[in-house]
């Protein structure tokens, strides 16, 4: 199962493979509390894509476009993809996030994105 989870959240066995989608780390947690398997900046949104959102939901349709094509365009992508099919073959895969809006944030648009393109 692929999931999303904020790094704030209790870990969980069910949890299996945790990695972290955020360019930027989250304030207030360390790295060996966050226990997670990989930091993958490279996936997550550029800088100004980000901050054109600001974490504002009614900006979220035009920050989902943005980053659909940012993850269209990026060369990492598709090894990203191969990754989480393989992670997905030994268990769960959780893609961990730190925005407080848990429903506005790119980790639900990778979800997403993941979603659509693993079956292809």
């Amino acid at each position: 199962m692929l999931s999303i989870k904020r790094i704030y959240a209790p870990i969980s066995a069910d949890d299996g493979e945790r990695i972290f989608v955020d360019r930027l780390w989250a304030r207030g947690i360390s790295k060996e509390k966050a226990k997670l398997t990989d930091w993958v900046k490279t996936i997550a949104p550029s800088t100004e894509v980000r901050q054109r959102f600001g974490h504002d939901p009614g900006g979220f349709p035009t920050f989902k476009q943005a980053y659909d094509t940012e993850l269209d365009e990026n060369p990492q992508t598709p090894a990203f993809i191969e990754r989480i099919k393989a992670g997905l073959g030994r268990g769960n895969v959780t893609l961990v996030y730190g925005a407080k809006d848990e429903q506005h944030n790119n980790a639900v648009v990778l979800l997403t994105y993941l979603q659509d393109h693993l079956t292809k």
